[in-house]
């Protein structure tokens, strides 16, 4: 059993497990340098857990992949800092980006840690764990990331190649450039944008407001009247982390009449839906993921029971926030379709956009980016603004020109984020399918190296000389003579042949 040989062991079993199935595969692109730079086959920006998967799948497809992440080592993605709920919200037998090996999955992890048992009684995964597994699957994979690294620019070049302009975070370091044949950018739920706040919200001070989706400590919010605008599960998260702060209230502020209650989500949650919403029409993909957007996802139940057992919390159903502003004895004003709330500090639990003027990295893409809006009207029933704002993405989560030929190369640049949901379904962020969606991607990224070096593979055949044989497996034969007598019927002939002869 993994729990009684620990740690050590499992790793020995992933390595074996590795080694039959031929993992990873021997790197066959071609080298190639440009400008002095050796280039990479596929750079990533992003070092979180859908950025490691797909380097994973890369390096087993014999692609070489490198990431380069801002974050401190250990601390890729939200797990560690802007994650506040106590347990992921996932079941915890899903496999995430194990690609398909037991070995690498949390529960293989987890049980050389602590048991069989102890796995059996663990309810959900424990936040921080989750954190602690991917940096252990990183180090076990061997996986190439760059942290502390800040892209600055990312644009294609007429050779083919995608050009990013980094810095190093280490105090002195100057900037310097990569070269990739394809870039991706896997950056999370920030994907091509950040978090989202009303406008009203820029007219407080910047001290006085926060964002859910921001790495903030709960401590100075002890003693302190705090309004958290939203209902869903990271509101009921950043409600909570003010509670066990100190918080002295604490009222969510809610539009709906009532929380959601049911995650339509998981209606879908099939391999149907795995494989095949890319290949879904259009009108289908607006349809189901609008409804998604309208019926809302509810919070957790231990999330919510997370804040509703502070006696000091208050669920204020059916209000809507209409603006703020500094009241002239230091307090915070909020007007709400229930009337004006005095607060000290506000957190906003308002979610992601997309929204290329927060990206300036990017700024060579987006006047360039296809958009749903460019090429598809909704129902008039079913306008939605965070859909029509959705890169129009390729098969390969590729970026598409609004104007054919206007940007040369765009397609070599791939969106494996959360603003990909529309155009590919969840398999770029969402645990239950970050493997399916890696898998992918690798696949297709494989294909495409191949198809640019086609010439190039074709040559390196021809000149291939390793023999397979050396000449002294066989001995030559000596052919029979011809003889007449060789065209006698046989005596076992039929006997109405023999008869004619």
């Amino acid at each position: 059993m993994v729990a009684s040989t620990g740690l050590a062991a499992l790793e020995a079993r992933l390595r074996q497990d590795l080694a039959w199935l031929g993992l990873p595969a021997k790197r066959w692109v071609p080298a190639r340098t440009t400008d002095g730079l050796a280039v990479l086959d596929v750079a990533i920006v992003g070092g979180g857990m859908a950025g490691m998967a797909l380097a994973a799948s890369l390096g087993h497809l014999g692609v070489q992949a490198r990431i380069f992440d801002r974050s401190a080592p250990g601390f890729e993605g939200p797990w560690a800092t802007t994650a506040r709920m106590e347990t992921l919200r996932s079941p915890k037998e899903l496999t995430g980006p194990a690609l398909g090996l037991a070995a690498l999955t949390f529960r293989a992890w987890f049980e050389a840690r602590y048991g069989r048992e102890v796995w059996t009684a663990l309810d959900k995964i424990p936040t921080l764990q989750w954190a602690d597994y991917l940096r252990w699957y990183r180090r076990v994979l061997a996986l190439d990331i760059r942290n502390g690294q800040h892209l600055r620019d990312l644009r294609p070049r007429a050779d083919g190649l995608v050009q990013l302009e980094l810095a190093d975070g280490a105090p002195g370091a100057t900037p310097y450039r990569v070269l990739a044949r394809h870039a991706v950018l896997a950056t999370g739920r920030d994907g091509l944008g950040g978090p989202w706040v009303p406008p009203w919200a820029h007219a407080l001070p910047r001290t006085r407001w926060a964002h859910s989706g921001e790495h903030w400590d709960g401590a100075p919010l002890k003693g302190l009247r705090v309004a958290v605008v939203g209902g869903g599960a990271s509101a009921m998260d950043a409600a909570a982390t003010a509670l066990e702060a100190g918080a002295s209230r604490v009222d969510l502020l809610i539009r709906r009449p009532d929380l959601p209650r049911v995650n339509k989500g998981k209606g879908l949650g099939n391999p149907g839906m795995v494989h095949g919403y890319s290949q879904l029409p259009d009108d289908w993909k607006w349809r189901i993921r609008h409804y998604i957007n309208v019926q809302q996802v509810p919070p957790p139940h231990g999330s919510t029971l997370r804040v509703s057992r502070h006696p000091n919390a208050h669920f204020q159903l059916e209000t809507a926030v209409r603006g703020g502003a500094l009241r002239a004895d230091g307090s915070l004003r909020l007007d709400t379709s229930q009337g004006p709330l005095a607060v000290d500090h506000v957190i906003f639990a308002t979610g992601f956009r997309t929204d290329w003027s927060r990206r300036p990295e990017l700024a060579s893409l987006a006047p360039h980016v296809r958009s749903w809006r460019d090429r598809f009207t909704p129902p008039p029933d079913q306008d939605d603004t965070e859909l029509s704002g959705s890169p129009d993405l390729g098969p390969l989560f590729e970026f598409q020109q609004k104007q054919p030929g206007a940007y040369p190369g765009l397609e070599q640049v791939h969106c494996f984020c959360y603003a990909a949901a529309l155009s590919q379904g969840a398999g770029a962020g969402d645990i239950p399918q970050i493997s399916d969606g890696a898998e992918r991607l690798a696949r297709g990224l494989a294909a495409k190296l191949l198809a640019h070096d086609a010439a190039a593979h074709y040559a390196a055949m021809q000149v291939y000389t390793e023999p397979e044989l050396d000449g002294s497996e066989w001995t030559p034969a000596v052919f029979p003579a011809y003889l007449p007598e060789d065209l006698c019927v046989p005596a076992h002939a039929s006997g109405a042949t023999a008869a004619h002869t």
